[in-house]
This record gives structure tokens, C-alpha cells and sequence, in this order.
């Protein structure tokens, strides 16, 4: 690849099981594989070959296609990391009754152009998010439409192939954040219990009892070591513990990770433990061409090994439950403007974010329902309102009345009165490019969004 922008519910967090160390990773496979190729200058060549074969490649530049993100930032770098979830080969086990691939964690690790700070972000399994068409694997493609983001890994993945699933993640992320993906890194789950034993387990102290027959687990309460399915079970766990949700599981396996890469540094010394963690690890990765090898991961991880880690941020894409915007949708979140819209510019142009300060600034969520917007037409092409107003429905927004604005423009704006600041900040944040303008003669209780010629309804967040 080539190139580099109603209800609330608690949050999930209460009673979570934790790993009892916090170390140093940098994604789900990122993270990992910065940390085993370290070790890889010491073994011997025939290990360094049998390691690098294990290592799957897949091209996924002609299954994305054109029209993508730019980067803004040169010098800076955006990896996709999914955990697979496929039910191929030793897989199969797991989840008999699916028959298609599926993303189980889906980040984005952005290393910056100065390699002086990095960032992990989350995107909840269950975000709510426009799939654009994708390439099925079969010979046709798949309609835009609405679901989970997970789903886009099993669409592109109808036929089996990593490199089709990868490529709809990619032009699922890229249409939803404006950030342009440099590569992907996808392991699954065979490779991450290896990855785990080989290390003779990893201390978790969860602090309740975890019962759960879908992930098949069966835990105390307390400080223990868990390795193979057991540990499997832990990071895929989401149903019996806190709050049941996706963040809740999203956060044990962030902290998993952590404790993991730990031990994994202080085992690179024992040559069998090593080479069969790095096996494992190796086995389980499939990478884009770009990634596919020993070389270019330990030129990646030597970038990253620098990082002091209170310059590694994790973060999740701010969000709340959609049931605040659709009662009926008790399955699914939404992504928070615009807090989401400020994170992805922010990485996109490069700019370091505080966790503190994104956690602070989305702790109270507004609603897109919470959004009164008209819509008119300024583009002079019959219809562009009404298309505009559908989109802004799909996501959430409460759109009272489309109409003809009184001139055509080229510029798109955003207008409200006296005490609607956040409903058009929200609003302005979906539309690229556009900021939203207070003014004196705005209609009262309502934000206006004129369309202009420059805006594509496909562009709409």
C-alpha cells in the first residue's frame, strides 16, 4: 500500500477484570510484533528464514480502489490492525454456526512523522457506520448501507480471502474518518493462543466471578495465570462481566496486550520460549506486501521502541449507545461529534492527543437526535436537499424541513442562533471542510445547512 485524514448508559468500566501490570504495547498485533522482532537479531539465519516464511502477505490495492484519503501529514503512518476472528482451519472450533470471517478488535495505530509519540485507537465492534460498496470476492460487490463495522471484515471476506475482508475494513475506516490507511496487520486466534503459551500463560486479576458459556469461560474472582483457551476466552469475553459491552471487552484486551508485551520482553532471553512466541506470532500474521516480512517489522518496531509510554495513547472513538437516538436499537453505538470528527483531524494532520482532555470533552454526550436542522438547496440541482436531509437521518440527525435556499452558492454553511453552538458544531463536524457560523438573522430554534456545490451527500459522516 502506499500514501498516508434520552438514556446515557454507564460506561463500561466497573468491575473489569484487569491484568495486574500496565506495560508498553502498541496495538493487538502492532504491539506484539514491535516486541518480538526486537529479539530477532538474535537468532540464527535458518530461524530468521523459517520465521520470515511464516509471515502471509495479501495485496489489497486493487480491492479498494481510487478516491481515497490523502495523506496530510508525509512522513506519518496509519496501520490497521484487525484480530481476526475466521472460522478456517483450527478456528473452526469456535463458532460453528458462523459462516463467514469476522473482525473481532479492530484498531488503528497512528505513528507520527517525528516517531516521538504514537496512538492506538479503538472502533467498537458494534459502531454504527456507513459500509461503502466492497469488493465480495465472488465477482460482485456489495451495496452501501448501514451496520456494524465489523461486518465490513465479513463481506469483503465472503470468498475466504484476508486480503477482500482487509480491503472493506479499509474503505470502511478511510470513508468514516477521512484517514488515510498506509497498511493492515491482521492475526487470528490460533496464533494469539500460541503467542500466549509459549509464554506459559499471562497474571490476570479479574475482580468477579466470569461465567460464560459463548466465550467458554469459567473464572474466579482473583489474581491467576491463564493461558490457551482459557486466555482466549478472556480477551473474546464480553457478556457476564461489568456492563456487557463492547468497551468493557475492548479495555480488557488493551490492558491483555499490555501485560503480554511485558512478559514477551522479559522472555526474548530464553531461546525456546522466544522461538516459539515469535512462531507463533509469525504464523498468525498476514500483513499487506509493504509489511509482509521479518525486515520491514523490525525496521517498524525500531521506529516505535523509542516511544516513552506516557507518549502512547489509547484511545476509543467517542461514543454512546444509539438507543438515545433510536429507541428500538439497543445493539449498537454511535460515534460522538464532534469529539470523533476533532480525533481523526487530529491524527490526519499529525497532532498528538490527550487522553485526559478527549475523555473530559466527551464525557457528557450530545445526541445527534438532539440536532434540529433544515436543509436548502444552494447547488441549483433538483433534489440535493432531499438527498442531503436522507443522510443526515441515517445518522441520527432530527431534520425538520428541506427547501430552495434563496441563491445558489459553491459553499457549503452552517448558521444557527443565540444558544445552538453545540447542535451546529455537531452538525458542521459530519460535513468536510465546513464550519459552523453564528448569526444574528438565523431562524430561531433551528440550525440551517445551506448545501453548496462542494459538497458530495457521500462525503456526509
Amino acid at each position: 500500500m502506499s500514501g498516508t485524514g434520552k438514556r446515557r448508559r454507564t460506561p463500561a468500566g466497573g468491575g473489569q477484570a484487569r491484568p495486574t501490570r500496565r506495560g508498553r504495547v502498541l496495538a493487538w498485533g502492532a504491539g506484539v510484533t514491535s516486541v518480538v522482532v526486537l529479539g530477532i537479531a538474535g537468532v540464527g539465519a535458518w530461524v530468521y528464514q523459517d520465521l520470515n516464511s511464516n509471515i502471509k502477505s495479501a495485496d489489497v490495492d486493487d480491492k479498494i480502489g481510487g478516491d481515497r484519503p490523502v495523506n496530510l501529514s508525509p512522513g506519518s503512518k496509519n496501520i490497521l490492525v484487525v484480530g481476526s476472528d475466521s472460522r478456517d482451519g483450527a478456528n473452526a472450533e469456535y463458532g460453528k454456526d458462523l459462516t463467514t470471517m469476522q473482525s473481532d478488535t479492530l484498531m488503528v495505530l497512528h505513528v507520527p512523522a517525528n516517531r516521538k509519540w504514537a496512538a492506538v485507537v479503538s472502533f467498537p465492534r458494534d459502531s454504527w457506520v456507513e459500509i461503502p460498496a466492497c469488493d465480495k470476492g465472488d465477482g460482485s460487490d456489495s451495496a452501501p448501507h448501514h451496520a456494524k463495522i465489523n461486518e465490513a471484515f465479513a463481506i469483503g471476506g465472503t470468498s475466504g480471502e484476508v486480503a477482500g475482508a482487509a480491503a472493506c475494513s479499509i474503505k470502511t475506516v478511510e470513508a468514516n474518518t477521512g484517514l488515510r490507511i498506509d497498511h493492515f496487520m491482521s492475526v487470528d486466534f490460533q496464533g494469539f493462543k500460541g503467542m500466549v503459551d509459549a509464554l506459559d500463560g499471562i497474571e490476570v486479576c479479574p475482580e468477579q466471578a466470569i461465567h460464560s458459556k459463548k466465550a467458554r469461560l469459567d473464572m474466579d474472582a482473583g489474581c491467576q495465570t491463564v493461558e490457551g483457551e482459557q486466555a482466549l476466552g478472556y480477551v473474546r469475553v464480553r457478556y457476564g462481566v461489568g456492563d456487557n459491552s463492547d468497551i468493557g471487552r475492548i479495555g480488557r484486551q488493551q490492558e491483555f496486550m499490555n501485560a503480554l508485551a511485558e512478559k514477551a520482553k522479559a522472555k526474548l532471553t530464553n531461546p525456546k520460549a522466544l522461538y516459539g512466541f515469535l512462531g507463533s506470532a509469525t504464523k498468525s500474521l498476514t500483513t499487506d506486501p509493504d509489511l509482509a516480512g521479518i525486515k520491514p517489522l523490525y525496521g517498524l518496531a525500531s521506529q516505535l521502541k523509542g516511544i516513552p509510554s506516557d507518549r502512547l495513547a489509547f484511545l476509543t472513538v467517542p461514543n454512546y449507545p444509539r438507543e438515545a437516538d433510536v429507541a428500538t436499537d439497543k445493539a449498537n453505538v454511535v460515534w460522538q461529534y464532534p469529539q470523533a470528527a476533532d480525533l481523526f483531524t487530529s491524527l490526519a494532520k499529525d497532532k498528538e492527543v490527550a487522553k485526559k482532555q478527549l475523555q473530559a470533552e466527551t464525557k457528557d454526550p450530545f445526541y445527534a437526535s438532539s440536532v434540529r436542522v433544515q436543509v436548502l438547496n444552494g447547488t441549483g440541482v433538483s433534489g440535493r436537499a432531499a438527498t442531503v436531509a436522507e443522510k443526515l437521518r441515517a445518522a441520527g440527525l432530527t431534520v425538520v424541513g428541506t427547501g430552495n435556499a434563496p441563491q445558489d452558492t459553491g459553499t457549503t454553511t452552517v448558521t444557527y442562533p443565540a444558544g445552538l453552538e453545540k447542535s451546529a458544531e455537531a452538525l458542521a463536524a459530519r460535513l468536510p471542510g465546513v464550519r459552523a457560523t453564528r448569526a444574528p438573522d438565523a431562524a430561531a430554534d433551528v440550525v440551517t445547512l445551506v448545501v453548496g456545490t462542494d459538497l458530495d451527500p457521500e462525503d456526509i459522516r
